[in-house]
């Protein structure tokens, strides 16, 4: 692979180190009495032990996992490296609540003077620090070990990736002796946590010219960044390449198709891909739900809806997300309020930000505003700028200047420096011809060194993304673009089209 240089993704510094926690004293530690089987065990040996450290790590029971450590070395009992693999995969998984015994087994390690040539135990300490953020004592530990094999690179590479060292993680991949799928998944993975969604999908390109198999980790992280490009023409290709690796067999897999179709507008295809799986999951649902959603087919979303909950699947607040998104493009109040109401009271849904925020929405686009600022005052947490915006440029729509200057106070706490409200309410001062409050909105955007930012759309075509920026000419083709924006100009006025031009507008520049 070709070396990727990622300077706008910087380095953050170390973050803070998770809080400790206090871990209860061996006098207080007892096994659960379901044990039965290892407490009948006539002579516990570190094999016996270690086993059942293991045995509660796999089943997510830390604490459990502590006692059977504690009383181990109560009995004087020696953990071996197999005993620390296990806890500090343990603390890794769990890297909030056990960080301070991380530290404590690390230290255990050192004095006990382990050999800095076993490969499994110097990666599983890498493998703590990296997720529990603290990349600096992860790469210590790496450039101390004697003896490393690929899964001590793969897990630096993720380790950076986690904590947006996108730069480190390049590095660290390019000087990997042996990249294996799991090396190139890790830095994909990474570019997509970081937003470097075309990076993603170079990285995998490359990937395919090696001729590394990926598998279904992989094929989800390429799908992510299709569908966040909405590159519909490299998420066809993935697609076919997921059917002549049948791929297509993994729910999670055909989650991600129809995800990133719904995502490029293409809800038909997203339809087939759900409608051909085999099995679903609650995500398989929810996915389909918000794809029909946001893509303003209504009927459809809250006819899923209902069939999910006759397949015997409880909605969660994604599934309410997607109902109550789909009454709104609708303008469907009576079935909002319904699918609002049954969340709190049939399934104990406690409404988040977003459920609040398709409530105001609905109620916005219906002319009913008093009640969607009603909604707002009755959060029992701050609305953001979207739901607030959302409210304001109803406000625009159905002339409530009143309400518009209210909301205009909130959202400079929350953001001062945003030039679309600041161009918003400019604008519904212009549509009522108060002039005056143009003056004062323009006035303060100046005084703050607030411009407007232009406009941007993009579109794709044979698989190149055009992107078009208001009042510029930096595209390829601008005369041909230009001349069929004068065909269409006379077309539209035909069929009734007015421009709406305001003086805040017109007098942008002066």
């Amino acid at each position: 692979m070709a070396s990727l240089t990622v300077t706008q993704v910087p380095s953050p510094s170390k973050p803070p180190s998770p809080p400790t926690k206090t871990f209860p004293s061996r006098e207080h530690l007892k096994l659960n009495h379901n044990d039965a089987p290892f407490d009948e065990t006539p002579r516990r040996n570190v094999v016996s032990w270690t086993s059942s450290i293991s045995r509660h790590c796999r089943n997510g029971q830390l604490s459990k996992a502590l006692m059977s450590y504690s009383l181990m070395r109560s009995a004087d009992i020696e953990p071996n490296h197999v005993t620390f693999v296990t806890l500090l995969s343990a603390c890794a998984d769990f890297p909030l609540e056990a960080f301070g015994l991380g530290l404590s087994l690390h230290g255990y390690i050192c004095k006990s003077g382990f050999d800095d040539r076993n490969v499994a135990l110097g990666t599983a300490v890498i493998g703590m620090y990296a997720k529990c953020g603290d990349m600096d004592s992860a790469e210590k530990v790496f450039d101390k070990m004697s003896v490393k094999n690929s899964k001590t690179f793969n897990t630096m590479i993720d380790g950076y990736v986690r904590n947006e060292h996108v730069d480190k993680a390049i590095s660290m991949f390019n000087s990997t002796p042996v990249r294996d799928k799991v090396s190139w998944t890790a830095l994909i993975g990474g570019f997509v946590r970081n937003n470097l969604f075309e990076e993603a999908l170079e990285c995998f390109r490359e990937m395919q010219i090696a001729e590394v198999e990926p598998d279904y980790v992989t094929i989800i992280m390429v799908l992510t960044a299709c569908a966040n490009l909405g590159g519909l023409v490299q998420g066809l290709w993935v697609h076919r390449y997921v059917l002549g690796k049948d791929f297509s067999k993994n729910v999670r897999v055909s989650n991600s198709l129809i995800d990133m179709y719904a995502r490029c507008g293409c809800i038909t295809l997203a339809a087939q891909v759900f409608e051909r799986m085999c099995s679903r999951s609650p995500v398989s649902w929810n996915s389909i739900i918000v794809g029909f959603a946001f893509n303003g087919y209504a009927v459809e979303a809250l006819e899923h809806f209902t069939l999910m909950e006759k397949a015997g699947l409880k909605p969660d607040g994604v599934t309410f997300t997607g109902a109550l998104t789909a009454c709104s493009h609708a303008g469907l109040v009576n079935e909002g309020l319904q699918c609002y109401d049954k969340m709190r009271t049939v399934y104990g849904i406690s409404p988040r930000v977003e459920h609040y925020g398709c409530m105001v929405d609905l109620l916005s686009r219906t002319g009913q505003l008093d009640k969607a600022f009603k909604v707002i005052e009755s959060m029992p947490m701050k609305p953001n700028e979207v739901i607030l915006g959302s409210l304001l440029a109803a406000c625009q729509t159905h002339g409530n200047v009143v309400l518009a200057e209210r909301l205009m106070g909130y959202l400079l706490e929350l953001k001062p420096d945003g030039d679309s409200n600041y161009v918003l309410l400019s604008n519904i001062y212009a549509t009522h011809g108060r002039w005056d409050g143009v003056g004062r909105v323009r006035k303060v955007m100046k005084e703050l060194g607030i411009r407007k930012r232009p406009g941007v759309s993009s579109i794709e075509i044979n698989g190149t993304v055009h992107e078009f920026v208001a009042g510029g000419n930096s595209h390829t083709y601008p005369d041909a673009i230009q001349n069929m924006l004068d065909q269409l100009g006379p077309e539209l006025k035909v069929y009734g089209y007015v421009p709406e031009v305001t003086r805040d507008e017109s007098n942008e520049n002066d």
